[in-house]
């Protein structure tokens, strides 16, 4: 559609994205000049509609952006009494000791959050600093220069109808111009995506990893809620079938945080994530925590696990990658929030230092060298061989290994293993379907375990049908004659809403059916795909899903 005519604003820098990391840099740039025009845009209803996190927070981060948060009143008040690592088996645990931990994996002076209630407090901040921010703008393209270079992107485009075509109540969005662009969008956004491949941004570096985080928010008994616990486990369900664990974080109002991240390189498609997680509930421990307490929420999304290893160069002619978008999770400590805020700080100082000195649409190679250099790449630089040497070896030598090499490297700037590469992407990770046998999952009960579909319905998602579905594929064939054949097409199995189906009928060949009202916007699709056949892409701002405080 390049004939549409669309009206145009300038700002010093536009951001996409209300996250940790996009808002960081909105703060920051007003702090260092009152007088710089700074938009956010954000994709959901509301700002904190679409954060989804674990969340224990080190504070680190808003330490450094604001060091009176807490007079502030930010949401942020739960601090961690106690840390509990447990090895599950089938009946049963194995508490693991804190002591032989290395210091850097203590949870001591971090904060049990809803991360989207950090984000709409972030914001009151920055609105109250002028900063605009225009929820349920979804950032669908960017708009380049005649050099190549990102001057801005397109934004608010509501109304096409399904085949693409502008319906009756179309409305072309508008042109959002920044002498800066940054892409705070989170894991495996679609525009961070197109300008890492432009500019080949991950050239040199290791395949990025993934996991895929699924989270339900419980109210259980009080007698049971103990506030400021925070338990961690791994083993059962998933043996050798995927790596990964859980999460349980005991929140205000006698609330529980339950989580299940499961890495997404496994090889038997066969795997359901969303099935092993609902199968984790029902280990004795955790069955009796949540015995007599109802789930009120469920989300899921995807996590950047390559690490330092895998970090593209953050800075482009005309922009940075922000956070997850460059990948900044510490995968041991299932922690991203603290660097994503020290990423938007150190973007938001060299798109100042430009700006200030006359510079625009240029490369920000001041902003990838803070990253790298600084707190950021310290943190990552410590755990960088967690995830490698869990991808290769399994669980207990990672346990194991892995746990010395971040003993060694904290104390010592030492590792005895240097930097380990990451194997094959995740989608090639996926091996064939002939080679593993089904998993027979077990029924869900309704009280302990849900199907997909009911889960769904506490994300709180909705999508205007009438729109183009925003799950491309780039060959529509692909899912029946490629996947179903050779991959028993785990797109089935991989999606923890429920959006893909292949429905066979009765004398009729198999149809890939994609039900996108149900996504979540993780993007497990995009990442586990093994043809990489799926895109997704933004859907109209707004749509998605709407968790209250994830």
């Amino acid at each position: 559609m390049t004939d549409v005519i669309r009206e145009s604003m300038d700002f010093d820098v536009v951001i996409v994205g209300a996250g940790p990391s996009g808002l960081s840099a909105a703060i920051r740039l007003k702090q260092l000049d009152p007088d710089l025009s700074v938009v956010v845009l954000e994709k959901g209803s509301e700002v904190g509609a679409h954060i989804l996190s674990g969340a224990v927070l080190d504070p680190v981060g808003l330490d450094a952006l604001m060091p009176d948060w807490r007079k502030r009143g930010a949401p942020i008040t739960t601090a961690v009494a106690k840390d509990n690592f447990y090895m599950l088996g089938p009946a049963g645990q194995l508490r693991i000791p804190n002591w032989p931990m290395p210091p850097l994996m203590n949870n001591h002076g971090a904060f049990i959050v809803s991360m989207g209630n950090v984000c709409r407090w972030m914001a009151s901040q920055a609105e109250a600093m002028g900063v605009e921010i225009f929820p349920g703008m979804a950032a669908s393209e960017l708009i380049f220069g005649e050099a190549g270079e990102v001057l801005g992107v397109v934004a608010g485009e509501f109304g096409k109808l399904a085949d693409g075509t502008p319906g009756p109540a179309y409305e072309p969005g508008m042109e959002l111009r920044g002498k800066y662009v940054m892409l705070a969008e989170g894991v495996r956004g679609s525009l961070a995506k197109q300008v890492i491949e432009k500019f080949k941004l991950a050239q040199g570096k290791g395949p990025q990893k993934f996991g895929l985080g699924m989270k339900e928010i419980w109210q259980i008994d009080p007698a049971k809620h103990r506030l400021g616990t925070v338990t961690h486990t791994m083993g059962w369900p998933l043996g050798k079938n995927a790596g990964g664990g859980s999460f349980i974080y005991h929140a205000e109002d006698n609330q529980v945080f339950i989580g299940f991240v499961v890495h997404l390189n496994y090889k038997n498609p066969h795997v359901s994530p969303y099935q092993e997680f609902q199968r984790f509930k029902h280990h004795p421990m955790i069955a009796d925590l949540l015995a007599g307490g109802k789930r009120v929420a469920y989300g899921a999304r995807a996590i950047s696990e390559g690490g330092l290893q895998a970090m593209p160069r953050l800075a482009f002619p005309g922009g940075a990658l922000l956070g997850c978008s460059g990948g900044m999770v510490n995968v041991p400590r299932i922690k991203g929030n603290h660097n994503a805020m020290l990423s938007g700080k150190a973007a938001a100082e060299a798109a100042h230092a430009a700006i200030k000195a006359g510079r625009t649409s240029d490369v920000l190679d001041g902003y990838d060298t803070a990253v790298r250099k600084g707190p950021i790449g310290d943190d990552l630089w410590k755990v960088r061989n967690v995830k490698p040497l869990w991808s290769k070896y399994g669980m207990m030598v990672s346990l194991a290994a892995g746990g010395l090499d971040m003993w060694t490297n904290s104390l010592f700037k030492f590792s005895l293993f240097g930097t380990l590469k990451h194997g094959a992407s995740d989608a090639e990770s996926t091996g064939r379907a002939s080679a593993y046998a089904p998993i027979a999952y077990p029924k869900a009960d309704g009280v302990l375990s849900f199907d997909r579909l009911t889960n769904v319905a506490f994300s709180f998602t909705n999508h205007e049908e009438s729109q183009p579905c925003h799950l491309q594929l780039a060959d529509p064939a692909v899912p029946i004659t490629v996947n179903l054949p050779n991959f028993a097409e785990p797109a089935q199995r991989y999606c923890p809403a429920g959006v893909y189906e292949v429905v066979a009928e009765p004398g009729k060949d198999p149809r890939f059916v994609i039900n996108f009202q149900n996504c979540l916007h993780c993007k497990t699709c995009d990442i586990k795909d093994p043809s990489q056949n799926i895109t997704w892409t933004t859907p109209q701002g707004g749509d998605g899903p709407n968790y209250p405080n994830m």
